[in-house]
């Protein structure tokens, strides 16, 4: 991942911090649900303590199974400048099987803490995605207090959104977007924001090169641009903003 970590913060001028799950990489410790709820705990009192940056100062993205700690930490605070969730999953249990209730043996009980996000939240689902049905993106949006309009990539799958170019302009608006607003629970985005979601972008963003070289691509997806890379300048003197992935 740290070839699009390094690209996203370039062209969408912010900082950036990943993490590994316990278990995972090169990190100790073991693969359970409640530990990956410990790891971004940890990581966001590092980005507190450490660095100094505010909570309404960061965004919180996750994708796939990264989506349970996002909107378990999401949901237990007040002033985050907003969350993106990139091919969620309502449940664990859901993913396998279309159950209406969640079991005491559920993980990552998305669908039940969703409406608990103060602060806007956009999703991102590919229509072709074979892992986690984009279904429950729609229904993780739906259920949100704070809606951003989602991006539908057409003929995406589960690990290869970043080849298309309306990934990242839609991320660009989004950033764009919360900055320009004041965090608040009673202050909701209104019509005038929803005005700026249209807004041309002067320089034409291009997909670049998939990342995931170890899943391949669902049978039925819709081949996306060309990758290309960008030639994005960096404005060193802006104030960066703060993102756990």
């Amino acid at each position: 991942m740290f070839e699009l970590f390094v690209e996203l913060s370039s062209r969408l001028r912010v900082n950036l911090m990943g993490y590994d799950y316990s278990g995972y990489g090169r990190s100790t410790g073991k693969p359970t649900e409640y530990n990956t709820y410990a790891d971004i705990e940890a990581v966001y009192e590092c980005l507190q303590e450490k660095y100094g940056i505010a909570e309404e100062d960061i965004i919180l993205y996750g994708q796939s199974v990264g989506s349970g700690p996002t909107v378990d930490l999401a949901s237990r605070l007040t002033n985050l400048r907003g969350v993106i969730l990139h091919s969620p999953l309502l449940s664990g249990v859901r993913v396998l099987f279309p159950v209406k209730h969640t079991y005491w043996f559920d993980i990552y009980k998305n669908i039940d803490k969703m409406g608990l996000i103060n602060c806007p939240v956009l999703v991102i689902h590919g229509t072709s995605d074979e892992v986690v049905d984009y279904s429950h993106g729609k229904k993780l949006w739906e259920l949100s207090k704070e809606k951003y309009e989602p991006l539908w990539v057409k003929g995406g799958g589960h690990c290869n959104l970043e080849l298309y170019p309306e990934f990242i302009r839609h991320l660009k608006k989004f950033v764009s977007t919360v900055n320009k607003r004041k965090t608040s629970k009673s202050n909701p985005i209104g019509d005038n924001d929803e005005d700026k979601l249209h807004e041309p972008f002067e320089h034409p963003e291009m997909s670049r090169k998939s990342l995931d070289s170890n899943i391949g691509n669902p049978k039925k997806m819709e081949q996306p641009e060309k990758s290309r890379m960008s030639t994005d300048q960096v404005d060193r003197n802006k104030k960066k903003k703060g993102w756990i992935w």
